[in-house]
């Protein structure tokens, strides 16, 4: 096979890549705006507004992104220009050095939340009560109980009884570590909220 046939193979392949990643970018932005525009539709109706508008915006960012990087690629390998198909594949592989630092990150972070949660309301660890401060704002501000749900408290030995969580897990407006509640109250609390503290 002569080198200008690998070339004519190679160039085909990278603008169908691109294309289908060019029509994937089109889909998410379409979709993003049809979330931000109509406001009939089912994910409004399910959703509070303003998640609906932070996702819509994610949609459309992310769909922007790939639009614009799909069609650099596909300029570039189209039309042979050499240095755009540097920028593009280096763009790529920069995205894909980023994902593996997230998870990375994530990993870490998983770790370090179950740390907290297992050292919470410990009186001998005083120096670390900015950090059970960040948590209680975390779940009280997103309404969740724990990084998946309150059974990640059972970790916790620091509490005076099995049944209790801390404070911020609760309605409750005391400022102790850990309210003792009845079962039935903590489980309409913790089964409503939708939100985790996870990672992922």
């Amino acid at each position: 096979m002569e080198p200008r046939d690998k070339i004519l193979i190679l160039k085909y392949f990278l603008s169908i890549f691109n294309g289908i990643f060019l029509v994937l970018g089109l889909m998410l932005m379409m979709f993003g705006m049809w979330l931000l525009i109509d406001r009939n539709n089912l994910f409004t109706v399910l959703c509070e507004n303003h998640s609906v508008a932070y996702i819509s915006y994610m949609l459309l960012g992310v769909g922007s992104i790939i639009v614009v990087i799909s069609f650099l690629g596909f300029l570039g390998s189209f039309e042979e220009i050499r240095w755009l198909l540097i920028l593009v594949s280096t763009v790529l592989q920069n995205d894909s050095r980023f994902k593996m630092l997230i998870c990375k990150v994530r990993i870490m972070w998983n770790d370090r939340i179950d740390a907290v949660i297992s050292n919470y309301g410990n009186k001998n660890l005083t120096g670390r009560e900015h950090e059970w401060d960040i948590l209680n704002a975390v779940q009280h501000t997103l309404e969740c109980c724990g990084r998946h749900n309150s059974t990640d408290w059972k970790k916790n030995e620091n509490k005076e009884h099995t049944n209790q969580v801390p404070c911020s897990c609760t309605k409750s407006n005391r400022k102790e570590w850990f309210c003792d509640l009845p079962l039935a109250p903590l489980e309409s609390w913790v089964a409503g909220p939708r939100y985790h503290l996870g990672a992922g």
